[in-house]
């Protein structure tokens, strides 16, 4: 099925939007590189067609029933992102067949969610009442972008607008259910369009706050400082920061070895520098990504893992960070 997006199309304009167009509604209109020689440049400059996105209340009303959102983030493609936003789901899910869990994958270029999650292959159902996501079981729904292309071979070849339309739609026509207790959003790595699009269109409903995720050497710790100044400067908490891969503990010996040795110290230290808190280590165990690539739950399978134990712990801290801000905000403390 090809995705329909719905996207403003202005009249006005005289020639569709360049690549790198900043929007026809957006405050930079008229002036980025991209507007020079264009020929919507004046319109636009005009303000003529910006003002209140008409989108934003509609949003606000499907996600008022979502308790909890958060999201998942990392400076760097490769450091497990994913992969622990899958294990994150399939945790909460577990732990409380009562809660009702959604994940969204908002890696609308690599979407790697349907398959770690075993629901690759599936569509969506679209009626009046909005897209139905995909149940990985009765507690947990997926929305992504997979389930919405011909095969799993497609290329995505997008630009920065219509990715954010995307986003867009995901908020406002996904019908998540009368309640949905945790909103759990994958995105890509770094700091660009889809993450202040997702800040942007959320930010009346609030965002719990976000998990990064890093792994020990300097070269993905560069990137992460470059996330948690983003988190900064758009006013996400920052629940804390886990570091992924390690270390592996052999399955023969029992022996642990540093596969990405942390010479700067690691995650650890990153967070007593910055301040921010950090969640924990999580070893790596080759039997995770077995799991992933056949779609099964790992905790399930191989729960006397040490990795299941360090990433239910990271999933304890999450949650009582996350329940204890809400009870305090209804006591307004």
């Amino acid at each position: 099925m090809t995705p329909h997006i719905e996207r403003k199309q202005p009249n006005e304009l005289k020639e569709p939007e360049p690549e790198h167009c900043p929007g026809p509604e957006s405050e930079n209109a008229g002036k980025g590189d991209a507007c020079n020689g264009c020929a919507n440049q004046e319109i636009c400059t005009s303000n003529i067609l910006k003002g209140p996105d008409p989108d934003i209340p509609i949003i606000n009303e499907r996600l008022a029933n979502i308790s909890h959102k958060i999201l998942v983030l990392s400076g760097k493609g490769g450091v497990g992102k994913s992969t622990f936003t899958s294990m994150l789901s399939w945790a909460i899910s577990t732990s409380d067949e009562d809660l009702e869990i959604g994940a969204m994958d908002l890696d609308i270029c690599g979407p790697s969610l349907p398959k770690m999650l075993g629901v690759e292959g599936e569509s969506i159902h679209n009626s009046n009442s909005g897209w139905t996501p995909v149940y990985v079981s009765d507690n947990l729904g997926l929305m992504s972008i997979s389930f919405m292309l011909p095969d799993s071979d497609t290329a995505i070849i997008w630009r920065g607008n219509k990715k954010n339309g995307l986003i867009k739609n995901f908020l406002k026509d996904v019908n998540w259910g009368d309640h949905l207790d945790y909103l759990i959003v994958d995105t890509p790595p770094g700091t660009s369009d889809e993450h202040l699009s997702v800040v942007n269109y959320m930010k009346d409903v609030g965002i719990d706050g976000a998990l990064i995720v890093t792994t020990p050497q300097e070269v993905s710790l560069l990137d992460v400082r470059k996330e948690i100044d983003f988190c900064r400067k758009t006013g996400i908490k920052i629940l804390g920061l886990v570091e992924n891969m390690s270390g592996f503990v052999c399955p023969g010996c029992k022996k642990e070895s540093l596969i990405f040795k942390p010479t700067t110290g690691g995650g650890k230290k990153l967070c007593e520098e910055l301040n921010i808190p950090f969640l924990g280590s999580v070893p790596l165990d080759p039997r995770i990504g077995k799991c992933c690539d056949a779609g099964q739950n790992f905790f399930e399978d191989y729960s006397d893992s040490p990795a299941a134990t360090a990433i239910l712990d990271v999933v304890d801290a999450i949650r009582d960070q996350v329940e204890l801000d809400e009870a305090m905000d209804k006591l307004n403390i």
